[in-house]
């Protein structure tokens, strides 16, 4: 079976032990995407996105292209719609769209891939879910209502799924469902097999229900499903539950990652030093970047969003041990001034599940999405053990594709104590990188990781540190 699952790009050492069964049939337990060979994530940055936050992945899939793209198409209309919506100048909030993603199931026969699409547009947060399929066996990309047999099995299934609906209560309004594939487009199946649908926010109901799932059982479900759908269902049924968060953030064998393994023997009140930091990854260009590191001698501080870091565990391990250090940058990008406060906990309590799963240390630095950071932000990371990391100086490299234009940026702005501000997501940046570690030691320079600019057993959880702080510590200290 292991060498089957690897053979056909999923790896696993061992099959699975069965799942349990959650008290919510409409719970589904996701893959962890380090098992499925050939993945990695995509970004996409839109043009003309001025005054709106935004920030969408994918998983991409080296043996299933029609995969990738047909999740980059999903993703890019529902951007494309996004972007051209109307917004007031200067409103507040911002404009925020989003999209995250979850394997629903891996296996040798199938792979299902979850969006969960959310945007606002100043007022209120809504969300779309999609799950799209992929075959291995007649190698397609599908949409979910294609796990069902025809249309008239859809037409069944709604029959079903409105009868669950009409017992949800007021706020639900099972006449808003109709048998057409657009209202069937998340089509799971929880760790017993049963069938689960999920809708939109406000597609059948109130959006202050929230998400809206019912669970049809597997012996009903069983004769609506097509031979793909078959083999999706029993797919999901051997998804292997991953530990819980809770147990291991928990865990005592863990270390705070205060700063890198090879941090240390540089006093920067003496020397020129710079600390370059990367975010929003690890992303296809992360190894890469850290050979052009390596090549340098020079050492970085990531700040990994969780969702790209349980896809690539492996590149965080790499930046451990090659000298870098690991920091938290939430879990998918939202801007965390606009959530509730479990919300916002759970944003970066997630990141620092997988990054601590993948190295051994729990994070002690975070740097906000979008720079965006209040009391309650503060307070959280606080509580968490973390200090508050921003910049002072941005490379510009977000949509800028002249690897050249970035390098003279940087090298221009470079101060002693500088944090600057780059992207591993960005061919360009990876590009620009050689360049930038030339000249900038060229001037004498040293790179560093964040905390070398300080003390790092000074830095405070909850405390934020940029450019005024940087400027404190090297205050009135002559420079060689």
């Amino acid at each position: 079976m292991a060498a089957m699952l690897a053979g056909c790009g999923v790896a696993t050492a061992s099959p699975p032990a069965k799942s349990p069964v959650p008290s919510e049939p409409t719970l589904i337990n996701y893959v962890d995407p380090s098992m499925v060979q050939g993945l990695s994530t995509r970004s996409l940055t839109p043009e003309g996105s001025k005054g709106r936050r935004v920030h969408a992945t994918y998983p991409a899939i080296s043996h299933a292209p029609l995969l990738t793209e047909k999740l980059r198409e999903t993703v890019a209309e529902s951007l494309d719609r996004f972007t051209r919506r109307k917004v007031s100048r200067g409103a507040l909030p911002r404009p925020e769209f989003n999209v995250d993603w979850q394997l629903a199931a891996a296996s040798p026969e199938v792979l299902g891939v979850r969006l969960r699409i959310g945007q606002s547009m100043g007022s209120g947060w809504r969300e779309s879910r999609t799950t799209v399929w992929y075959d291995r066996m007649s190698r397609r990309a599908l949409d979910s209502p294609d796990l069902l047999k025809n249309g008239t099995t859809l037409a069944t299934l709604a029959g079903l799924v409105r009868k669950e609906l009409a017992l949800r209560g007021p706020l639900v309004n099972p006449s808003a469902l109709k048998p057409i594939p657009a209202m069937f487009d998340s089509i799971g199946f929880n760790p017993r097999g049963d069938l689960v649908v999920e809708f939109d926010d406000e597609q059948v109901s109130l959006g202050v229900t929230g998400r809206v799932a019912v669970a049809v059982p597997s012996a009903t479900a069983a004769p609506l499903l097509s031979a793909t759908g078959l083999r999706a269902r029993d797919a999901a049924v051997g998804t292997a539950t991953l530990t819980s968060q809770e147990d291991l953030l928990a865990a005592r064998g863990d270390r705070p990652a205060a700063h890198s393994s090879k941090a240390g023997g540089v006093d920067c009140a003496r020397v020129r030093c710079v600390a370059l930091t990367y975010e929003d990854g690890p992303g296809p260009e992360t190894g890469r970047l850290l050979n052009i590191l390596g090549a340098h001698g020079a050492r970085a501080t990531f700040f990994a969003l969780g969702s790209n870091a349980s896809a690539r565990p492996e590149l965080l391990r790499r930046m451990r041990d090659e000298g870098h250090l690991v920091a938290n940058h939430s879990w998918s990008h939202r801007d965390l001034t606009a959530l509730p406060p479990a919300l916002l906990a759970d944003q970066l309590t997630r990141a620092q599940y997988v990054i601590t799963q993948a190295i051994g240390q729990v994070p002690t630095l975070m740097r906000p999405p979008y720079d965006t950071a209040d009391a309650r932000v503060t307070s959280t990371a606080r509580r968490l053990g973390m200090s508050v990391v921003r910049w002072s100086v941005d490379a510009e490299d977000r949509r800028d594709p002249d690897p050249r234009a970035i390098a003279r940026r940087t090298v221009d702005r470079i101060k002693p104590g500088s944090i600057v501000l780059m992207h591993d997501v960005h061919d360009a940046t990876v590009d620009a990188t050689p360049e930038i570690l030339r000249e900038i030691a060229a001037k004498g320079y040293t790179f560093v990781t964040v905390p070398e600019l300080y003390d790092p057993h000074a830095m405070e959880p909850g405390r934020t540190y940029d450019s005024g702080t940087v400027s404190d510590v090297l205050k009135n200290q002559s420079m060689p």
